[in-house]
């Protein structure tokens, strides 16, 4: 008689590769200190601390009483991506028509259907690092092999067109890269871009992702997608979304623009597995796209006024070497001078020891820089109030002051 009182669970290899996301680890830790009545200020995540804007709202309550509650199309509803191509045009000087656009259930789907659908068990993915936790992970769901190019501080986190050419391989398919980049907020200007775009005119087989997600939040003035050089437009695919210019991020929704093949590829994978995204979701983006970017702007202004502060709070801190961000909501800062030092017989030898320390000790949730493939480091979010901001980095100073 078979005996079924054990039952092992035998997981996919795939899945036992895949590493937890460091962002959603430290957030959940820092909301397990909280249930103990600590009081802990979250620095970890990349939301937005501001409410939707009302008119987006006011078009989602509209769409459902208007009764928008069916399956929506998998690539999304034309007039949505009809918006998209529209703001794309307006705003980034970049044309695609409505069927080149495929919206998904947040940008990092978006990621994952390209990812998917371009690159094969073997194929070299290069990378910029820092780089955002998940792109590495996909390739890894992909079978492909991520390649990293190393940027420093020193430069401003940004590659040089001699590392990318140098990191080419007969077996390369593909480069990924944020402007503004999340973890560091570095932005590449669009003669930076023809830089890089120069090299990818010698390499026809490579198609470019190109993350924009925080697009509207920059302080060094317009924004520029490689997508503009005509040259290499048909193998770059724009990935943006809702989530960070309009404090849009639990509506869940993003897009893609590519050539029709890659678009229609991705709607014949997104078809399988989540299909069209949440219809009301859909018609609020529309209102988003249309509505102006008012409320955008005094975001991006709020946030710049907060990375000043925190810019200034972090330089006086000893031992801390930061630079300046030109985008997004983060610092990345340099805080190899505190690993090898030690609290109360604690050895502080890695980043993440360094962030479980700071959320132990002051009390304030960061995420290490090796999620984001540099290990000197560790992300700082500043999407929070001054005040909890200035209470935070008091906190840190004085708990890195005790290491010895």
């Amino acid at each position: 008689m078979l005996n079924f009182s054990f039952i092992m669970t035998v997981l996919s290899q795939r899945i036992e590769n895949l590493s937890e996301s460091q962002t959603i680890k430290m957030a959940k830790l820092g909301r397990e200190l909280s249930a103990k009545g600590i009081s802990v200020i979250n620095l970890s995540f990349g939301e937005p601390d501001f409410s939707t804007p009302q008119y987006i709202k006011d078009a989602a309550k509209d769409a459902m009483d208007k009764n928008f509650t069916y399956y929506t199309p998998v690539s999304g509803y034309p007039d949505l991506r009809k918006a998209i191509a529209d703001k794309l045009k307006r705003e980034n000087n970049l044309d695609y028509t409505f069927d080149q656009i495929v919206v998904s259930t947040g940008a990092k789907q978006s990621l994952a259907n390209a990812i998917l659908c371009i690159i094969n068990p073997g194929d070299e993915l290069i990378v910029p690092t820092p780089y955002w936790v998940s792109y590495s992970e996909m390739v890894k769901l992909a079978e492909g092999i991520s390649v990293f190019i190393d940027a420093t501080v020193e430069n401003n986190f940004k590659i040089t067109p001699q590392q990318l050419e140098a990191a080419i391989t007969p077996r390369t398919k593909m480069f990924m890269f944020s402007s503004p980049c999340n973890p560091t907020g570095s932005v590449y200007s669009k003669e930076e871009l023809e830089g890089l775009v120069k090299v990818f005119e010698k390499y026809p087989n490579i198609y470019i992702i190109s993350d924009e997600i925080y697009e509207h939040i920059n302080f060094v003035g317009g924004h520029h997608s490689i997508a503009q050089f005509a040259s290499i437009k048909n193998r770059v695919i724009v990935v943006n979304g809702f989530s960070k210019s309009f404090a849009m991020t639990g509506w869940r929704i993003g897009y893609m623009a590519a050539s029709k093949e890659i678009a229609n590829a991705c709607d014949k994978l997104q078809g399988q597995i989540t299909s069209g995204s949440c219809s009301i979701t859909q018609k609020a983006a529309v209102a988003a796209c249309n509505g102006g970017l008012k409320s955008v702007h005094e975001m991006r202004d709020a946030f710049q006024k907060r990375r000043d502060l925190v810019y200034g709070l972090l330089t006086e801190i000893d031992g801390v070497k930061v630079n300046l961000p030109d985008g997004a909501f983060y610092f990345f800062p340099d805080i190899t001078a505190f690993l090898g030092k030690s609290f109360n017989g604690t050895p502080i030898n890695t980043a993440e020891d360094l962030s479980l320390f700071i959320l132990n000790e002051a009390h304030v949730s960061t995420v290490t820089g090796e999620a984001f493939g540099n290990p000197d480091c560790i992300r700082i979010s500043y999407a929070a109030s001054e005040e909890e901001l200035i209470t935070a980095m008091s906190n840190i100073k004085k708990a890195l002051s005790q290491l010895v």
